[in-house]
């Protein structure tokens, strides 16, 4: 589509290569966004913005209000809305971008390429029955996770922008419209090859395949065969991905295959939330109703959802279908003993371990079964057992945790390095603050009031997880009790 007769913005740094435009068509459907009325900053990210070489100080005015709304196209951008496809829940749907717009690469001062998307822009081709809008509280839902997910040190997207439309969206009630923008190494899921294999498009799955590579893993394109190095690259990145969210208690709570990226990036912050109590059927989606998605469960759907991006590639890996089928069995298979040892590492630094000992393993499990029977607090127990001096109190005055104990301060004896340094090693790895659900909510309502100042002081909490400060020792707190289930929804 050409933009020349669209009001376009030639500031303030926008620098953009859109390469995914030079793929088949079939792939995207190019459109603008829907104006809205009366857009106004509700957030900005400057120091995201200063990364990506884009002018800050203008942009956190009415000239980004009005880019980061859709009323006004950066210079260079070519609006498209990808097509993909994906299985949500188990089921396979046809799907694409229903209320979402990707402006643009940006390639940074540092000759990195990110996507620049607006989600809530409008209406697409793929937006069946929905609106294309999106509300504010999801939108600032996803930038306070994806913020936080930053500051933990986890691959994710960010969020540049939230902006008010003026305009109200229907939900269950009327809500306040808002249109967040997203910033991604790409927006390339598993969906995509899904979309690809199901309309039987196999130069398609090629020529995404090889884009992928040279996008993502230029290393592996020389490989005796690259798109079997691709899996097992894909398969890598997801599993260092999924183990990192286990170990700060991460739910993601809609792993559906079109919410993975190929990119190892943690994207789409839904029904999403963090783990109080450690149990490892936890589910805050109010849309799982059956644990699919629970967070115990995200290694084994992260390999299902592998699984069926490794059939998309089957006609890639090689012209004999059985072979292809064995190549890629062989890969998939390493899936359980590469998490298994990648979680476990990690577990080990949570617990100021620095060397393999065989017993480890038992070790780990049996902490995570003194937290569950004690009911204890997943983030504070890791945090605490740093101390010198730990709490009195649960789960520490349980009799199967003090035997615990022993064991571990057993096993920290046999090792070369000091307490001191396992003690610090253990505050490296294990945040001091999360995210916590009813501090979430407290900070959204509070913006639905017009209130910003809650969600600002959050950010700035969750940005910096690792470092104790008294001062902000009050976002450590469990939630009050309740009889009530915490409860997560879809912005959709």
């Amino acid at each position: 589509m050409n933009n020349s007769g669209r009001n376009t913005s030639p500031r303030p740094g926008w620098h953009f290569d859109n390469s995914y435009t030079r793929l088949p068509e079939y792939l995207y459907a190019r459109l603008n966004p829907v104006p809205v009325a009366a857009p106004k900053m509700v957030i900005f990210n400057r120091a995201l913005a200063q990364d990506l070489g884009l002018d800050a100080g203008l942009l956190a005015g009415e000239e980004g209000a009005a880019v980061f709304s859709g009323n006004r196209l950066p210079a260079g951008a070519e609006p498209i809305a990808q097509a993909y496809a994906g299985h949500q829940f188990g089921h396979f749907t046809v799907l694409g971008d229903g209320r979402a717009l990707l402006l643009g690469e940006q390639i940074t001062p540092h000759g990195e390429r990110f996507d620049i998307q607006l989600k809530g822009s409008g209406r697409t081709p793929y937006s069946r029955n929905g609106d294309g809008r999106a509300a504010l509280g999801p939108m600032l839902r996803e930038y306070l996770i994806s913020e936080a997910m930053q500051g933990l040190g986890i691959p994710t997207t960010r969020s540049l922008a939230v902006v008010l439309t003026g305009e109200p969206v229907y939900r269950e009630t009327t809500l306040p419209g808002a249109i967040l923008t997203r910033v991604a190494a790409s927006h390339i899921r598993v969906g995509t090859f899904e979309y690809l294999a199901a309309h039987k498009k196999p130069d398609g799955l090629r020529i995404l395949a090889e884009y992928t590579l040279r996008r993502h893993f230029p290393d592996q394109i020389e490989a005796e065969n690259p798109f079997l190095a691709l899996l097992q690259a894909v398969q890598e990145r997801q599993v260092s991905l999924v183990a990192r969210w286990l170990l700060v208690g991460f739910i993601h709570g809609v792993m559906n295959t079109d919410n993975m990226a190929l990119s190892g990036e943690s994207i789409d912050y839904g029904p999403c939330a963090f783990m109080d109590r450690y149990d490892p059927a936890t589910v805050f989606s109010s849309i799982d109703h059956g644990g699919r998605y629970a967070y115990g469960r995200q290694p084994f759907i992260a390999q299902w959802n592998l699984s069926r991006f490794a059939e998309t590639l089957l006609p890639l890996l090689n012209e004999n279908e059985e072979t292809a089928v064995e190549l890629a069995n062989n890969c998939l298979n390493a899936f359980p003993e590469l998490f298994r040892k990648t979680w476990l590492s990690g577990m080990r630094a949570k617990l100021g371990l620095f060397n393999e000992e065989e017993e480890d393993a038992a070790l780990v499990h049996d902490f995570l079964a003194c937290l569950q029977q004690a009911q204890a607090d997943y983030t504070n127990t890791l945090r605490d057992l740093a101390l010198e001096t730990p709490p009195d109190g649960p789960p520490f005055r349980h009799p199967a945790f003090i035997e615990w104990q022993q064991r571990w301060q057993l096993r920290q004896s046999r090792q070369q390095e000091p307490i001191q340094a396992s003690r610090e090693l253990m505050d490296a790895h294990n945040p001091a603050v999360i995210p916590r659900n009813h501090r979430v909510e407290a900070a959204l309502e509070a913006a639905g009031r017009g209130d910003y100042a809650v969600l600002e002081t959050l950010l700035e909490v969750v940005a910096r997880p690792y470092d104790h400060r008294p001062e902000y020792a009050a976002y450590r707190e469990p939630p009050p009790a309740s009889s009530q289930p915490y409860r997560t929804f879809c912005g959709t």
